[in-house]
């Protein structure tokens, strides 16, 4: 009897490399890594993402700068850290985000902490809060219903990024008192 496929791909894949241009040694994930350190690269120098909608972190264990990471290929750094306001030059942990669903995504922000005060419900792109209505620079609290949100810093898709999710923290993000001008509706898988 002959075995078929006994482990298929699983929904994300990831491949790094430790040069630019994908060049030097080169790795192949399909779930999260919590430091590239302890599998022998000293940094991320250029990536492929096959499969997914990743995040990563400029830290080991999930910390630091986020930034997304969709479908495609960053042959340096710069094209993977993103329009940051502080430049960042390496990547040393990511995970896939379980829940990206560009199309069903939603989230409701509140003007205050512990969902209080002044809300708005999202489910698309918003390039700018303040233009839709929003009046505050702050968003207090925020719940996710389904799917993912990418929030950024500044209008027009800039700045840093928080990446929130539904499966994260039950979607609850009751004081998080962010300046956030800009959401994105989840990474596209």
């Amino acid at each position: 009897m002959a075995l078929t496929n006994p482990m298929p791909m699983g929904p994300w894949k990831i491949t790094v490399y430790d040069q630019e241009y994908f060049q030097g040694r080169r790795m192949e994930f399909t779930a999260c890594c919590q430091n590239i350190m302890e599998c022998g690269m000293e940094n991320i120098r250029s990536l492929k993402v096959e499969c997914g909608a990743w995040i990563g972190y400029e830290h080991s264990s999930f910390c630091g700068q986020q930034f997304v990471l969709e479908k495609g290929d960053y042959p340096r750094f710069e094209a993977y850290s993103g329009s940051n306001s502080y430049r960042i030059e390496r990547m040393i942990s990511f995970r896939p985000i379980c829940c990206a669903n560009h199309k069903e995504s939603r989230m409701t922000i509140f003007e205050m902490e512990n969902m209080m005060g002044r809300q708005f419900e999202l489910c698309d792109d918003y390039p700018s809060l303040q233009a839709m209505g929003w009046m505050n620079n702050e968003v207090g609290s925020m719940q996710i219903h389904c799917g993912a949100f990418v929030c950024y810093q500044y209008p027009g898709y800039r700045g840093h990024q928080y990446i929130m999710e539904c499966d994260c923290r039950g979607g609850e993000y009751k004081c998080y008192p962010l300046l956030i001008r800009t959401v994105k509706a989840g990474p596209k898988d």
